[in-house]
């Protein structure tokens, strides 16, 4: 953000007096992109926060590690494929459709998502 704003600071005015402005406007869109990656990039931090880690959970609810026929998921934030040695964990947040799915069931507990059925084989 701040190389943008000073990228958008330092256009000098040249002969050409609008690709001084369009090299200012450029500048700025760039520094409001970034602004909005960092606000969601605080954001995703804060939901983090949020999620307490040390607990055992028997159902699947937000901070949980739920593992099913299909794959086996945390329950935080859209975070993708997360790699803990050679186990693999999708982070997924609270809202996602797999894990609206997911929500509330126990192990041995079987929920319904994409016309799949997802085993619920354990739950931490």
């Amino acid at each position: 953000m701040e190389a943008a704003q000073e990228a958008a600071n330092s256009e000098s005015k040249s002969s050409a007096g609008d690709k001084y402005e369009t090299g200012r406007a450029m500048a700025q869109l760039e520094r409001d992109r970034n602004a909005q990656l960092l606000a969601g990039a605080l954001q995703l931090e804060r939901d983090l926060q949020q999620i307490t880690i040390d607990k055992t959970y028997e159902s699947v609810q937000p901070g949980s590690i739920v593992t099913t026929n299909r794959g086996a998921y945390f329950i935080s934030i859209g975070a993708g494929k997360l790699l803990l040695g050679d186990d693999a964990y999708f982070g997924v947040s609270a809202g996602s459709p797999i894990a609206v799915a997911l929500a509330g069931r126990k192990a041995g507990e079987v929920a319904a998502f994409n016309k799949m059925m997802y085993e619920v084989l354990s739950v931490v």
